[in-house]
């Protein structure tokens, strides 16, 4: 089959989107499928250019001085339809588009599958609404939710109202944020989403597509062999590690100082950058807190670091829909420490420690369990290591490509 992802999240960027369409792609290729990567990028020489496009991965015109958060943007949906149907005429005839975000580039791949009726499968990624209030500076959210809401509008041509309400729309400009996920997966013809949970906010929020749940996956062949459980005694510290953004979203500050209210044996490692990482670095080092930062990292090198730790941390709260980093140290069997509780179905019951709530108090109490029972380390490991073939690629990709066979013969 011929497949095209369209992402506004991609080039230029780390995270969990670019993890899950690397991983995704590689899986497809595996199996003799061609996939197209659109993304919007920085300005590239044609050296680069032509070195991505070996991989069949396409910069698609995007402005040269403004981004969003690390993501550059790209330009008007108008604009990139136009260059793709210049320049790539061979999508008239792709098995599937499948889109991964909801700004231009992802646009225009939902109006070009309509026009060469292609079918479109939108996956949704993340909480929108958490992420443009974790971007977007205070005074000025309501104005870029409104602005973004309004020109996906009129691209997509969809009527959607949201009001506010006491649930996840609690603001104006959250409530335009599930406008635009909500219109965006209805202008596909099929929605998929990695969790129970966000699947089931979406159908709240208008979402009448038929939306399956697959979770993402880990590669299959990069998932070691004979890995021993984890065993953890008070004779030395508990190697923490932190792999995810250090920024407002991943709540790093809330998890230091929850850090700095125990008194326990401990080593923190944290791979990776972001908007609070300076700040969280100072913190750390004015409280006695025994962190050591190492800013943005290749995965190889936290892979290996991850495989080593006793204790994985994700402690974001009402914004993750799956998190990546939770299959990652499932993959080598470390437990996990969490404090939002629709993050329990990522990985298996038993293999996690769940703070009681989302303030520092009650992350410092559940912590302070460990040091007390740290026999714990072990039993969480070894139910890791029971269930990771849930967690391979291939379950989800066999999937999807059933999914797309059916959509083609309903076509």
């Amino acid at each position: 089959m011929k497949i095209a992802f369209f992402s506004d999240c991609y080039l230029d960027l780390t995270g969990g989107i670019v993890s899950v369409i690397n991983t995704e792609k590689a899986e497809l290729e595996r199996r003799g499928h061609t996939v197209y990567v659109f993304s919007s990028a920085y300005p590239r020489s044609d050296k680069i250019r032509k070195n991505l496009a070996k991989k069949h991965i396409y910069p698609m015109p995007s402005h040269r001085f403004f981004l969003r958060g690390l993501t550059p943007i790209p330009k008007r949906s108008a604009v990139i339809i136009k260059y793709l149907e210049k320049n790539f005429p061979e999508l008239r005839d792709f098995d599937a588009f499948y889109i991964h975000y909801e700004a231009s580039v992802s646009i225009a791949g939902l109006k070009l599958a309509k026009k060469y009726n292609i079918p479109a499968i939108q996956e949704m990624h993340g909480r929108e609404d958490m992420g443009e209030t974790n971007i977007i500076p205070y005074g000025l959210r309501t104005l870029v939710a409104c602005f973004l809401n309004c020109y996906q509008a009129m691209s997509l041509r969809q009527k959607v109202q949201i009001p506010r309400d006491n649930y996840l729309a609690t603001t104006i400009a959250h409530a335009k944020m599930w406008e635009i996920m909500v219109r965006h997966a209805n202008f596909a013809d099929y929605v998929i989403t990695p969790s129970k949970q966000f699947a089931t906010k979406l159908k709240r929020y208008g979402v009448t597509k038929p939306i399956e749940v697959l979770p993402n996956g880990f590669p299959d062949e990069k998932i070691p062999k004979n890995v021993k459980p984890k065993k953890y005694d008070n004779s030395r510290p508990l190697k923490i590690i932190w792999h995810s953004r250090v920024s407002a979203e991943k709540r790093m500050m809330p998890f230091l100082h929850a850090l700095a209210k125990i008194e326990d044996n401990y080593q923190l490692s944290v791979y990776g950058g972001g908007g609070d990482y300076f700040r969280a670095k100072r913190f750390a080092k004015n409280h006695g807190i025994n962190a050591r930062f190492y800013n943005t990292t290749s995965f190889d090198k936290i892979y290996q670091k991850l495989a080593d730790a006793d204790l994985d941390v994700l402690v974001s709260y009402n914004f993750d829909t799956f998190g990546m980093t939770l299959i990652e140290a499932q993959s080598v069997g470390v437990p996990v420490f969490i404090a939002d509780p629709d993050l329990k179905e990522i990985v298996p019951a038993g293999s996690y420690i769940l703070s009681n709530n989302p303030t520092s108090d009650a992350m410092a109490s559940a912590l302070r369990q460990i040091f007390r029972h740290p026999e714990k380390i072990q039993a969480m490991s070894e139910t890791m290591l029971k269930h990771r073939n849930e967690i391979k690629i291939s379950t989800k990709i066999t999937k999807l490509e059933n999914i797309i066979k059916k959509l083609g013969k309903n076509a």
